[in-house]
């Protein structure tokens, strides 16, 4: 939820002078929880109001002026006093500068909290006034769009420009006051810095920021499709103010820096709600900070966007419709198992049902279903968590990750007692994920009862669609898919040459590739019987089930990934 003053006062107010029904405020808060759009847009685009009469109604409600950028004058010392990231990252354009008070156009009045932000960093008063979105973005594409800064620009001159003692690090025998790593953290190079590398690793689509101190460097590194991306190297005095920065932004403690400390950052970058999640953690040369962007706007939680052949998504559909049973996605970190299960149970999300899950942590806000966070420290495990949840009467219940036997059980007794579970286990194959129950004494009996299929997944880069093309490939490569020269003849491959839209990687996006393990009467028996993973796959197969290998091959061959990818991703799985 945005800051300031709201959405509670905003929708009643909208409700009280009749411009929308509390019905229709309803289903657009929902589509807000998990859209990533903001609540502006969404009121539009479903034809409830005109950008005008939304406007209007939220500057009468924060008490500002409305103004048409396109008919009035933009004073040029106001755009030379914002720089082009702090523009961007607070979505404002710079008006006119009068003495000591800067006029900023902003877009959303009811989130006025970043203004405090604006004096500490621009270092004058400011005074709002309100305009829409689109006319602030093209204002700022066209006044900054020459003068835009690139985050190698800005740590080169922060390499050139001595920094001040305030900025450094201070004596190193003396630990810096907690004001002083407060004024640390308002330093204007230190915020403009942040915002540029947050704002860039948000239109690279990066799914983290690495913050990463060493012996004589520091090192800022993105972590895009999945491949680390070294970003930048500030001056190594900026690992302190930086992580001062970072803690007052996620509500954390600046003075601890002997413990691991986590937060959360929610903020609106160039229009769009970003959630951020921050980890620290002390190392021999200051704390390590990794940053997990959550875009919203980016993330697609549907079943269709996943990347499923249609044969696997169809038995799916019917799995997650039915009202008991257990449905499991296996996979390493990092593969995506968690978007699988939001996906589904966005698939599912209805009135009539009663969603609890309990995870650690929450990853994306999804409306109408309750969303627990575990958390360990005060013994609030998956197991107690899912024993109380049971009391919640619910219908469907997703476990974050099943670690140990007292999960698991509670997990089984809960589909034998009519609640459909969906839930994560860290095994290599789907089939492993049988043998991994079993590891747990799960009873064989236990498991032929509950458990109605298993997805296995990985994700491969998928092939730039600005640079794709189709190339020959070597028989070094074909030999690593297990195909021989006469098959591949009857094949196309293809693979990025690599170009700007891409960083010159070949490579933009992922997508999934699955292995679908569904239990029937023939498996089911050899379950019972406690045969080896070996011949639970066997018999998969031979009832159609396809390998991660197989299915990376489809997608090869449809031109949506590369060999290498696929052989990298599945290389152990053939």
């Amino acid at each position: 939820m945005p800051k300031g003053l709201g959405f509670k006062p905003l929708g009643r107010m909208l409700v009280e002078r009749k411009l929308i029904t509390p019905e229709q405020w309803q289903d657009c808060l929902e589509q807000y929880k998990f859209s990533g759009k903001s609540m502006a847009k969404i009121l539009v685009a479903a034809g409830l109001l005109s950008q005008e009469e939304l406007l209007q109604a939220v500057a009468n409600q924060a008490r500002l002026p409305i103004v048409d950028l396109a008919k009035i004058k933009i004073e040029r010392p106001a755009v030379h006093q914002v720089p082009a990231s702090i523009a961007q990252v607070y979505n404002i354009m710079p008006i006119k500068l009068e003495g000591n008070t800067l006029t900023v156009a902003i877009s959303d009045p009811l989130n006025l909290e970043f203004l405090d932000d604006l004096r500490f960093t621009l270092g004058c008063n400011i005074q709002a006034v309100v305009a829409t979105e689109e006319q602030i973005q093209d204002e700022i594409n066209k006044y900054f769009a020459l003068g835009k800064e690139s985050l190698h620009e800005l740590v080169g001159q922060l390499h050139k420009k001595p920094l001040t003692a305030a900025m450094k690090q201070g004596d190193k025998q003396r630990q810096l006051s907690p004001e002083e790593l407060q004024e640390l953290a308002y330093q204007a190079p230190v915020v403009k810095l942040l915002n540029l590398i947050i704002l860039e690793g948000v239109k690279d689509k990066a799914s983290d920021i690495h913050f990463e101190p060493f012996g004589e460097e520091f090192k800022i590194r993105y972590r895009i499709d999945g491949q680390c991306v070294e970003a930048a190297s500030p001056p190594k005095d900026l690992n302190l103010a930086l992580a001062s920065r970072i803690k007052v932004m996620a509500n954390l403690d600046v003075t601890e820096t002997r413990l691991p400390q986590d937060g959360r950052i929610l903020t609106n970058i160039g229009g769009k709600q970003v959630d951020l999640r921050v980890s620290t953690l002390p190392t021999v040369f200051g704390e390590s900070i990794v940053m997990r962007i959550l875009d919203k706007s980016v993330v697609s939680l549907s079943l269709d966007q996943a990347g499923l052949a249609q044969r696997d998504k169809d038995s799916l559909r019917a799995l997650i419709h039915r009202p008991n049973g257990i449905v499991l996605v296996t996979g390493p970190t990092g593969s995506g198992k968690t978007t699988t299960l939001y996906s589904c149970l966005q698939e599912i999300n209805k009135i009539d049902l009663n969603i609890i899950t309990a995870e650690d942590p929450v990853e994306y806000d999804l409306g109408g279903i309750i969303q627990i966070n575990i958390k360990p420290k005060i013994d609030l495990t998956f197991a107690k968590c899912l024993r109380h949840i049971l009391r919640q009467d619910p219908d469907v219940i997703m476990v974050g990750e099943i670690r140990d036997k007292e999960t698991a059980g509670i997990a089984i007794q809960s589909a034998l007692t009519g609640h459909l579970v969906f839930s994560t286990l860290h095994t290599n194959d789907a089939p492993g994920a049988i043998t991994r129950l079993l590891d747990m004494e799960i009873a064989p009996f236990l498991i032929t009862s509950t458990i109605s299929a298993v997805l296995a997944q990985r994700l491969v880069r998928t092939i730039c669609p600005e640079c794709k093309a189709p190339y020959q490939p070597q028989e070094q490569e074909l030999s690593q898919l297990g195909l021989s020269g006469t098959e591949a003849k009857t094949k196309r491959f293809y693979h990025g040459k690599g170009c700007p839209n891409c960083k010159n990687t070949g490579y933009k996006g992922r997508t999934g590739v699955f292995e679908f393990f569904v239990l029937d009467d023939q498996i089911r028996a050899l379950i019972l019987e406690k045969k080896s993973v070996q011949a639970l796959k066997a018999a998969a197969v031979k009832s159609g089930m396809r390998s991660l290998r197989l299915d990376g091959l489809d997608k090869i061959y449809q031109g949506i990934t590369t060999i290498e990818e696929v052989v990298n991703q599945t290389q152990w799985f053939v």
